[in-house]
């Protein structure tokens, strides 16, 4: 029997968060890009939650930061949301 090959998702980005995610700390945008990278392969890694009140959107923490994101299964596609603190990214998405 052949070898299945793991699914890779495809990453992409919502206009606002492409921008959310360019003004973080150097430092921290490493870590987050690490994780991003990850959803690639695992769109649902330990720890992720499903967002209550919101359709299709899940977050991720990545110490006092969190990565919103939409998991699209029908096409292979994980779409970043917002990237921020947790102390405002929530605040922020209910405006937007």
């Amino acid at each position: 029997m052949p070898e299945q090959r793991p699914t890779r998702y495809t990453i992409e980005f919502a206009p606002h968060a492409s921008r959310e995610f360019k003004k973080l700390p150097k430092a921290i945008r490493a870590d987050i890009d690490a994780v991003i990278k990850a959803l690639a392969e695992n769109p649902r890694p330990y720890g992720y939650r499903k967002l209550h009140g919101w359709n299709d959107k899940y977050r991720v923490r990545v110490g006092n930061y969190r990565v919103v994101y939409e998991i699209h299964d029908g096409i292979l596609v994980v779409l970043i949301f917002s990237v921020g603190d947790r102390a405002d990214i929530y605040r922020r998405m209910k405006n937007s």
